[in-house]
């Protein structure tokens, strides 16, 4: 669809969003490129296409051995985990806000991750499960137990307030959120310290706040399945998510099944933390800051802000990620210090404009 501006015709409507799709792709590549080509020691990008294509097409390209296996086996998994993670987190973030209707809902604020992480370290560390549970599982369900914790103290708060349906329950679910989370947090550190050795507990307390350095080969699969899977989901229901905007009652006249669509992305969101927690441990403010930077640049439509969200988390991930290998010479930063750094001036950025409305 075009409009015409004097003897130019200038592209209007969809036509806008036709090229960005096309570079979207592009533009993951070249970052997951990037991540893999920038380090502690930079690699030329030649060194990255030939060991890819050495690998991928079984091309005889001569590069060093200890090159190739920096590429391959350390920086390339690492690089495709991240923005898989950026991806998924950003999602659950675009998620939330949009079913609680509320700028501040995100996984690590509403106690998702820490639940996560909570069942993480319950499997692995004090056997919960006797060896029945994986990791990823053992954080799925504490995501799920935790969500669930947070929505019953929020009703819980709501009722005896007798509030209303719209702003109180909102902010309810938020300050529910951050109980949970801290709750959750002390669960965590007091099983560390309960069953942990020092060792453990060194290792456990590094990867809490977001580690990247344990990522290989056989982790990339599972990412990049909730990742894709999460997206197309959200894609699915992009009509059901843009309805919420006028509320859930309002969602509802518009023939939207609510209790399905809220427990089918909820059941979606749970999931998607709890296999990228149990991968990277917990990382804050992705699904805070990203959502919120795509809806200044592509507007509210969920058509175009899942795709968008999910597309600059990966992006803000892996940078993130080359920032944490490269700021302190010599050592590896938690990524999670890198996203908080960026995250939190971001959320008091939206504290205060919400107050100026």
């Amino acid at each position: 669809m075009t409009a015409s501006v004097g003897a130019a015709r200038v592209p209007t409507g969809r036509g806008l969003w036709r090229a960005p799709l096309l570079l979207a792709p592009l533009l993951l590549a070249a970052t997951i490129l990037a991540g893999t080509a920038i380090g502690e020691t930079p690699l030329p990008l030649t060194v990255v296409m030939q060991t890819l294509a050495n690998h991928l097409w079984a091309a005889d390209y001569p590069v060093d051995g200890i090159e190739a296996g920096i590429v391959w086996s350390y920086r390339l998994p690492r690089a495709i985990v991240a923005a898989c993670c950026g991806a998924g987190l950003a999602l659950t973030g675009v998620v939330l806000q949009a079913l609680l209707r509320n700028p501040l809902a995100d996984p690590y604020l509403m106690g998702l991750s820490a639940g996560a992480s909570t069942g993480a370290v319950l499997v692995t560390v004090a056997g919960v499960g006797g060896g029945a549970l994986s990791m990823s599982l053992g954080a799925l369900c504490g995501a799920l137990v935790a969500f669930g914790c947070v929505v019953l103290l929020a009703h819980a708060v709501n009722g005896s307030a007798g509030g209303g349906r719209t702003t109180q329950t909102s902010a309810a679910i938020i300050l529910a959120g951050i109980a949970g989370s801290q709750m959750f947090n002390a669960l965590t550190a007091f099983t560390i310290a309960r069953s942990a050795n020092a060792e453990q507990a060194r290792g456990l307390m590094f990867w809490l706040m977001g580690n990247l350095s344990g990522i290989r080969w056989e982790d990339v699969s599972a990412c990049i399945a909730v990742s894709v899977a999460g997206a197309a989901l959200c894609l699915w229901h992009r009509r059901g998510l843009d309805a919420f905007t006028f509320g859930a009652d309002a969602a509802a006249s518009l023939g939207v099944n609510v209790p399905a669509l809220r427990g089918s992305l909820i059941t979606a969101t749970a999931i998607m933390v709890g296999v990228l927690v149990s991968k990277v441990g917990a990382i804050g403010f992705v699904g805070l800051v990203v959502p919120h930077a795509m809806r200044f640049l592509v507007g509210t439509r969920h058509d175009r802000l899942v795709p968008a969200s999910a597309l600059g988390g990966a992006v803000f991930l892996v940078a993130a990620d080359v920032i944490s290998r490269t700021l302190v010479p010599g050592q590896v930063l938690p990524i999670g210090v890198v996203t908080a750094l960026v995250g939190a001036p971001a959320f008091a950025l939206i504290l205060v404009r919400g107050a100026r409305r």
